[in-house]
């Protein structure tokens, strides 16, 4: 079953941690990073990731990212 550009499944995961150095992306603690979710697009995703940041905006090593699953699953895409 062939997906068409509409219905594509075009996953998106949010997640954060505390990072050491506001000069890297290394994370303090691995066990505390925090799984936000796993989004159908990207649109959802920023929603989500906004909302993560700035909760945390008192946090200057707090950090969120949102990866590209869709990429890693079908990078020739």
């Amino acid at each position: 079953m062939a997906d068409t550009v509409e219905n594509k499944q075009l996953l998106h995961l949010v997640f954060g941690g505390e990072l050491e150095s506001l000069k890297g992306v290394k994370f303090s603690d691995l066990d505390a990073l925090d799984i936000v979710g796993i989004y159908p697009n990207y649109a959802s995703a920023h929603v989500a990731w906004k909302s993560k940041a700035q909760q945390t905006v008192d946090n200057a090593h707090m950090r969120y990212f949102i990866v590209h699953l869709h990429r890693l699953l079908d990078p020739e895409d």
